[in-house]
Order: C-alpha cells, then sequence, then structure tokens
C-alpha cells in the first residue's frame, strides 16, 4: 500500500507541475517557444514534446502488456511514440491537450498499482530493438523519474530567461500527499 501512496504522491505532482509549467510557456511567443536554446533538445518545446514521447512509449508498453489497468483503448486517439526526437505538436495549444490526458491517464494507471502488480514483470522492446524485461514497479518509477528530470532542464531553460515558476517542492505541490 505504501509503494501506491508514492506513486499517487507522484502523479499529482507530475500533473501540477506539468501544469504550472505549461501555464509559464503559455506567456511565451511561439518564437520564444522553439528558439535554439543550446541545451540537451534544441528547445523549451522540444523538451516538452520529449517528455511527452518517454510519457506515451511508457505507457504504450504498459498498455501493450495490459499492465496496471491500461490496455489499446485507454491510449486511443494519441500519438504512437517510436523515437527519442518525436515531434506530436509543433505549437504549445496543441500540446497542452495531449499533456493533460496523458497526465489524466498516469493519475488512473497509479490507481491499479497495488503491491501484486508492481512486483509483475513485464516485457516489451526497446527503441534500439533489444528484448527488455522489468518488474512493473521499477518501470513505473522510471516513468515519474524521466518527467522529473527533463523538467529540470525546463526550470533551468525558464529561470534563464528570468521566468518565476513558483516553489517546486512536493510537500507543497501535493499537500495532501498520497492518501487517497
Amino acid at each position: 500500500m505504501e509503494l501506491q501512496q508514492n506513486f499517487r504522491i507522484m502523479a499529482r505532482y507530475n500533473q501540477r507541475i506539468n501544469q504550472r509549467l505549461l501555464t509559464v510557456c503559455s506567456a511565451l511567443t511561439h518564437e520564444q517557444l522553439t528558439e535554439q536554446t543550446h541545451s540537451f533538445f534544441p528547445s523549451l518545446l522540444d523538451h516538452w514534446n520529449h517528455i511527452l514521447f518517454g510519457d506515451l512509449i511508457m505507457l504504450q508498453r504498459l498498455a501493450g502488456s495490459g499492465v496496471a489497468g491500461l490496455n489499446a483503448s485507454t491510449l486511443e486517439g494519441l500519438p504512437v511514440s517510436r523515437r527519442i526526437h518525436d515531434t506530436f505538436a509543433t505549437q504549445l495549444d496543441a500540446l497542452i491537450p495531449l499533456r493533460q490526458r496523458v497526465d489524466n491517464i498516469i493519475l488512473e494507471m497509479v490507481e491499479n498499482l497495488t503491491d501484486d502488480v508492481t512486483s509483475q514483470t513485464f516485457h516489451y522492446i526497446n527503441t534500439e530493438g533489444v528484448k527488455m524485461t522489468k518488474l512493473v514497479g521499477e518501470y513505473c518509477q522510471h516513468v515519474f523519474n524521466h518527467q522529473t528530470h527533463h523538467r529540470g532542464q525546463l526550470t533551468c531553460l525558464l529561470s534563464q530567461r528570468g521566468l518565476d515558476y513558483g516553489c517546486m517542492d512536493l510537500p507543497m505541490i501535493v499537500p495532501e500527499g498520497g492518501a487517497v
């Protein structure tokens, strides 16, 4: 039960921080969102697309194995992730509803991450074509780690532009914790 509470708090944090950072980015012009940042991904919008890529490909893999209540219909209508530089939206206004839907799917998914489910293994093929076997719980931890890593890059770029995105501390963003 404790692991499921941790996943709940991370899913809530993910959704709220994405919403906050997208609001900050919405104040920027399209030129500012697409200008060369000389960072890991070329632009702010490219960072957002990559975060979405990671979430989508990981959800696709879990859904492909029917894990955590996910299946093909859960992801119906969403783009399919294939490569790390996939672009799902060239405008922030088009990316926002995709991001919101994926965040909602993640919130629903964590409700199915019981101890039994997280201790199961599942198989998938990675982007290099290698067959992988992972524990569901460890794999789902990577979903949140990946988001956090790349949002850290985003906040650095926003800070360099003098933009205030507020406090990022988990206890402030999700004061209710992981309780239902």
